[in-house]
């Protein structure tokens, strides 16, 4: 008898083919000591079956040996020694799944003040943030401070899980005073920096972890809740409208001159359209031209989208080099060597003024300085405060001024061609992360 199934590697190959159709949403997890990130993050995988069984065997019996009877789902993720001694995260960790609809990266980030600087790196590219809160303690300092790091980072949408709710026994009047708390304190921070996210951008869902209420599927437990289960909502919240498709930047990563008929500039298309035939201007240098075409792996095409990596082949022969920028007349970043950022600081060892650097933005790196601090946000109760040095994990708004001029929009605007990092010269460490204020 002939059989139906398809062979192993057509299998594969569709399996392969069907991932890489499908969106991809990248979230983060905050929340303050015990409110149940890991947790959380351990029974979406569990339930979406994004764990291998060999690692279901080895979480079965180390939740054995230490005495309890069902999964600790918080072993998933806590993948340090001294997390799972301590029972907290203190590192980024990085897992990855996928259901029918879309394709999820999660960077769980901890949640104490002193690793800020983690949390900072593990949200920087997130499109949405997870910010959990104990149902039994409401809104802490430490939840407002996560709010606050979400909102800086320009972090589109917000999602705000009120956990254990099984110990408050799902009353929905601990969940509505959290609600009203915590859209309160953010519609303070939208009127002191008016940026994405803004409260139409807030969700907020009761939800026991541990016991699976609102994660995958709806609970009867809350049958007052109107809202979507956590899954639900991640598989289907819209993040393609906030790519910014307007302001076209291309930041020059290579010049490619492989014979003397072909001269083009590869990188990747940081936001905005490319699109063949239009005029362009290369910055700094403010020289024109026009898009003659645009060649990807596959071929020639005529319009390129963020993040694609491509080559751009202008009409001209005109001086490009790493780092410049090409756009479109009449919407074009700011060059200039001065700016204001918010920076977090990020090594052990303080930062006096002036002390110089290398700024690295999108491609283009340049000497730097710190030149002013016009103040440091106090993370305990988010007030801002003289400073003229900045230690660990501080948060600041500073001066930055390059040696030469550069090109970048607000941050708000343009997370790629707004965001920067700093580098030690002697070390070579990364020192501190920044996002362009104006």
């Amino acid at each position: 008898m002939t059989s139906t199934t398809p062979t192993p590697v057509t299998d594969i190959q569709s399996f392969l083919r069907q991932n890489e159709e499908k969106e991809l949403l990248r979230f983060s997890t905050a929340g303050s000591v015990d409110d149940g990130k890991s947790t959380l993050i351990g029974r979406l995988l569990y339930d979406s079956r994004g764990v291998f069984e060999d690692q279901l065997e080895a979480i079965r019996k180390t939740t054995q040996r230490k005495g309890g009877e069902d999964i600790d789902f918080a072993l998933i993720t806590d993948g340090l020694a001294a997390e799972r001694e301590q029972g907290i995260t203190i590192d980024v960790a990085y897992r990855y799944f996928a259901t029918a609809r879309r394709k999820f990266i999660i960077a769980d980030t901890p949640g104490h003040e002193q690793y800020t600087r983690n949390m900072v790196t593990g949200a920087s590219t997130a499109d949405l943030a997870i910010i959990l809160i104990d149902a039994r303690n409401g809104v802490m300092i430490q939840s407002k401070r996560h709010g606050y790091i979400a909102k800086l980072l320009g972090i589109p949408h917000i999602v705000v899980a009120v956990n254990k709710m099984d110990l408050v026994d799902f009353k929905q009047e601990v969940f509505e005073k959290i609600k009203a708390e915590y859209r309160e304190f953010f519609s303070q921070l939208t009127a002191e920096s008016p940026a994405a996210p803004n409260l139409s951008n807030l969700e907020f869902i009761p939800i026991s972890a541990l016991k699976g209420d609102n994660v995958t599927t709806k609970s009867a437990n809350t049958p007052w809740f109107q809202g979507k289960p956590l899954l639900e909502l991640l598989e289907t919240i819209e993040i393609s409208k906030d790519r910014n498709l307007e302001d076209f930047r291309f930041p020059v990563q290579l010049v490619l001159r492989p014979n003397l008929d072909y001269r083009g500039f590869a990188g990747k298309v940081a936001s905005g359209v490319a699109q063949k035939g239009k005029p362009i201007v290369v910055l700094p240098s403010g020289t024109a031209s026009t898009l003659k075409g645009i060649d990807c792996f596959e071929g020639e095409m005529d319009e390129a989208f963020p993040p694609m990596s491509v080559t751009l082949r202008l009409t001209d022969e005109i001086d490009i080099s790493r780092g410049d920028f090409i756009c479109y007349p009449g919407n074009q970043p700011t060059v200039g060597n001065k700016f204001q950022a918010h920076l977090c600081w990020m090594v052990k060892e303080s930062m006096p003024l002036k002390k110089k650097f290398v700024l690295k933005l999108a491609t283009t790196e340049v000497k730097a300085m710190v030149s002013g601090i016009q103040w440091v946000r106090d993370m305990k109760t988010l007030e801002k405060n003289p400073a003229g040095q900045l230690n660990l994990n501080d948060i600041a708004l500073v001066e930055i001024q390059t040696l030469k001029p550069i090109c970048y929009d607000p941050y708000t605007r343009n997370r790629t061609t707004g965001s920067f990092i700093l580098i030690d010269e002697l070390n070579n460490n990364t020192a501190a992360a920044g996002m362009i204020f104006a």
